[in-house]
């Protein structure tokens, strides 16, 4: 199920074919509303904007230096569903899924790359320095800043946007130098670690993930575990791609509600707060 809502919302949020026949990029009206995950604008067939690069636009505007929109956006999808962007609706998560199920290194794959425990605050700072401090501050003559997330790291958007704009456009072919090699760079390295770490995109640099996260613990949609039916036998962890302790923090930054660790449960003991309130409605 989890697959088939992936696959829909990403072909959804992305069904501008005629921007892949052309090369071009859509700019309609949906274009000025922002999708839940990491979705670039740039991508021929997007037909919203991402809220990170949104974001960006806005801080590093000279006219503008807050956008109760975008934020007021960030705050509703988190405050509502948390990481469950993460885990159903997000097309590089789906991409980074799918590159795991790649049966390459099949005695190699692991859940977390060495140094996990620190490496996981790496999107945290990349948030602070990359999305809003350097867009705010470093700007040019004119009082103009950049979008140092995605022109300096973001591999969602070379994939889906700077690689196929370079493909259909001559033009931009000849103009492609040391910025894009180094793009392709970072992105080639995700690809390649993506096989054989589950979604280390996700756990260490996304600073969309970074922002949801916090929302976890607060969110309308959590989980919940039953104390009196778990038993700490650590199956939820075992089934756990981003290795979270279930029994201990549910609602870890961490988590991107994919259920696993429901499945994994023998006892029944994790739900989530849609099927509680569900059977108290039935009590």
């Amino acid at each position: 199920m989890r697959l088939i809502v992936q696959v829909g919302f990403t072909a959804l949020t992305n069904g501008y074919v005629l921007g892949f026949i052309k090369g071009k990029i859509y700019k309609g009206p949906t274009k000025a509303l922002c999708v839940p995950g990491l979705n670039c604008y740039s991508c021929p067939g997007a037909l919203g904007a991402c809220p990170i690069g949104s974001l960006q636009a806005v801080l590093g505007s000279r006219n503008y230096r807050f956008s109760f929109y975008i934020i007021g956006f960030l705050i509703f999808i988190g405050s509502l569903i948390g990481r469950f962007v993460c885990g159903w609706l997000c097309p590089f998560g789906l991409i980074q899924d799918l590159l795991y199920k790649i049966p390459f290194f099949r005695n190699r794959k692991r859940k977390n790359l060495p140094g996990h425990k620190w490496l996981v605050w790496l999107k945290y700072v990349i948030l602070v320095v990359f999305v809003i401090l350097l867009p705010m501050f470093y700007v040019d003559i004119i009082g103009q800043g950049s979008p140092w997330f995605c022109q300096f790291i973001c591999p969602s958007g070379t994939l889906t946007a700077g690689i196929p704009l370079v493909l259909l456009n001559e033009d931009l072919r000849g103009a492609i130098g040391f910025l894009f090699a180094w793009k392709a760079a970072i992105l080639a390295a995700v690809v390649f670690l993506s096989i054989m770490v589950y979604r280390p995109f996700c756990k260490y640099l996304c600073p969309l993930g970074a922002i949801y996260g916090l929302f976890n613990p607060i969110a309308l949609y959590r989980y919940q575990v039953d104390e009196t039916k778990c038993n700490r036998c650590g199956s939820c962890q075992r089934a756990c791609k981003m290795d979270i302790r279930v029994w201990e923090t549910p609602n870890s930054r961490e988590c991107i509600r994919c259920g696993d660790c429901i499945k994994s449960c023998k006892r029944g003991a994790i739900c989530t707060t849609m099927k509680k309130n569900k059977e108290k409605e039935q009590e």
